[in-house]
Order: C-alpha cells, then structure tokens, then sequence
C-alpha cells in the first residue's frame, strides 16, 4: 500500500533558518503520532523534510520538486510570507497547501489553508496593554522590507491611533541587512516610548543586540510577535531588559495541551532537543490539520480539503485548552514578557 507522503517545507538557511531544527523535530513527533494511530485512511504517512531556500522562487522551486519528482500529496508549509504564494501557485489544485506560522491576515491566492495567528489578532491586545497599562504613546515601527513587516506595521499605525497613541517612525531594512544605525538614531530622535521591530529570525536578533548595544533597552520599551524563545536564546539576559512578545504558544504555558505535548516531545527526542517555540509547534499542528482534513474529506484532493476548511471536525493541537480543536480555529493570545530565556505570562486575551 502507497504511503501519504508530505512535504514539510521549511528554509534551512538564511534569516529564517533558525527555527528549522524545531520544525523538523516537531514535523517528526505529528508523524510518527499519526502512524501510531493507524495513518492517514490507514495508509502509513511518509515526511519529506525539504529546505525551501532563502527566496520565494527557491520556495517555489521545492515545491514543484516535491510534487513532481517526489510525488507528494500534500505541503505544510513554515514561510516567511514572501515565499507563501510562490508555493500556492505551485500547489495550486494539485495538492493542499497548508500554510503554519503567524501572518499578516491576507494571501492574494485562496489556494493556502493558514492556521496560523494573524497581525490584527496578535499586535491588538499588545498595543491596548502597552497604552493602559505603561502609559505609552509614541511607539516607533521597523523591520524587514516585504508584505509581513510592512503589512503588520501598518495594521500596528491603526491600533496605535485607536488607543491615543501615535506612531513616530517607520523604518524598513533588506531581509540579511544588519546595519541598524540610523534606525537608533531615529528612536533617539523622536524620543520614542515604545519600538515594534518586525525583524526575521536571525534578523531580529542581530536587531535586538544592537538596540541594547545603542544603550536604548533601560528607557524604551520593545513589543513584538516575532520574538520567540528561538530568538531569546540568541540574546543575552541583559539583551531581554523591557522586552514583550504575543503569541498563542509558548513552551512555558500550563496547560493540559502544552503539557501532554511537552512531555511527548521530551520523550522522543531527549532531554535537549530544539527549543520547543510557535513556529516549530505550528508544524505539528499543520501535519495534524492536512491529516484531519483529509480524513473527513475521504480525499487527497485539494479543492475538496478546501471546501472542507474552517468547518467544526478536530484535530490535535499543543495550543488552547479544548482536547482537540478545530482547524484554523482561534486560540488564545498571550502576552508575554522575556527576561532572559523565560517567558512570563502578563495577559492572556
């Protein structure tokens, strides 16, 4: 009998590599869960972990690679959004796309099923907080130049505006670019409260280490959804001073999900595995979301595992506290403030 062969498609280098040995291990973990319960319409899953690149068009090309050389059924991909629709053209009715990480909230293609958390979604209980509760006012906004940067920060100016505040800057900066200098200057100069730096991966940290090397971490305050325990483990302690992330997961929630799943990753891969972080889990998510999609649709077909998306069927999940959710459900938003390499919970919305 024919395996159901998925594609994990995750880049392996560049800004966003950093968070591919957690993809990997938590793609590995879905996999071997689902042929321990009899497989996907009891066929054994086979995972094909495949290195996206560092573009769009090298995302592309793995994939047309894994659907035309390798035979997949399926792609779950963890992307930065400028190589999300590269792989939704591609897969376009040929095969499902699943697509994992936090977005911006919009895809010029209905061929992509996201299960992952949108900007609106994760920058609005963040800004409230930041506004009632530490009195901020005059937030500065910077990142990478593509869609998910300039999308999110764009979303940031509305709720800014909304909660009495307004927004001070706007500074964009090539993916691998690392001289934040005139962006220091311009927090400097505008005498900003709050910095949103939506900065890739390896992007962020080298952002990060340079803001606290600028001498700006004791007196202005930093927010954003892109920092993960992935990251923080890239900084120092004194690196963390005055830094908050959302999410709708990290390792140290306490919850019946996070602790089943923690302790069933532990299990299979030891006591130092990768980080266990958002992006990694939203893999194990994603395999468990293609394989109850086409459970329910008797299918491998994409445009019938489309129609089916978003509706009432379950499927696993490390986040939430329901025992399963439903696929591309919501879940709770955390804030959360990093000191060091923990994560303390401030609100959960």
């Amino acid at each position: 009998m024919r395996s159901v062969r998925i594609c994990l498609l995750v880049p392996q280098s560049g800004a966003a590599g950093l968070w591919a040995p957690s993809a990997e291990a938590c793609g590995r973990l879905a996999v071997d869960e689902i042929n321990n319960m009899s497989g996907i319409l009891r066929r054994p899953v086979e995972l094909r972990v495949v290195n996206a690149g560092e573009t769009g068009a090298s995302a592309g090309q793995a994939a047309r690679d894994a659907i035309e050389i390798d035979g997949v059924d399926g792609i779950v991909g963890m992307l930065p959004s400028f190589a999300r629709d590269f792989v939704a053209r591609i897969a376009g009715g040929r095969v499902p796309f699943i697509y994992t990480p936090q977005f911006e909230g919009h895809s010029p293609t209905s061929d992509v099923m996201a299960t992952g958390e949108t900007a609106e979604e994760l920058l609005a209980p963040a800004i409230q907080w930041l506004s009632e509760a530490r009195h901020a006012r005059r937030y500065f906004l910077c990142g990478n130049d593509y869609v998910w940067p300039r999308s999110s920060l764009r979303i940031a100016r509305a709720l800014i505006a909304r909660f009495g505040g307004i927004a001070t800057g706007e500074y964009y900066l090539p993916v691998g670019w690392h001289d934040f200098d005139e962006i220091m200057e311009q927090i400097k100069a505008t005498r900003s409260d709050v910095v949103l730096p939506y900065f890739l991966g390896l992007d962020c940290i080298a952002f990060n280490r340079a803001f606290c090397a600028a001498g700006l971490s004791s007196r202005v305050l930093r927010f954003s959804s892109a920092i993960d325990e992935t990251v923080a483990y890239g900084l120092d302690v004194h690196e963390t001073e005055n830094l908050y992330a959302t999410s709708s997961y990290y390792a140290s929630i306490r919850s019946r999900n996070n602790g089943a799943f923690l302790e069933r990753y532990h299990t299979a891969f030891g006591d130092s595995p990768p980080p266990v972080n958002a992006f990694g889990e939203s893999c194990y998510e994603g395999i468990y979301s293609l394989a109850a999609l086409i459970e329910e649709a008797e299918s491998l077909d994409a445009r019938k595992l489309m129609r089916l998306y978003g509706r009432t069927f379950q499927q696993r999940t490390a986040r939430g506290d329901q025992v399963r959710s439903v696929v591309g459900g919501r879940h709770p938003i955390y804030l959360a403030q990093v000191d060091g390499y923990d994560f303390s919970i401030v609100t959960r919305r």
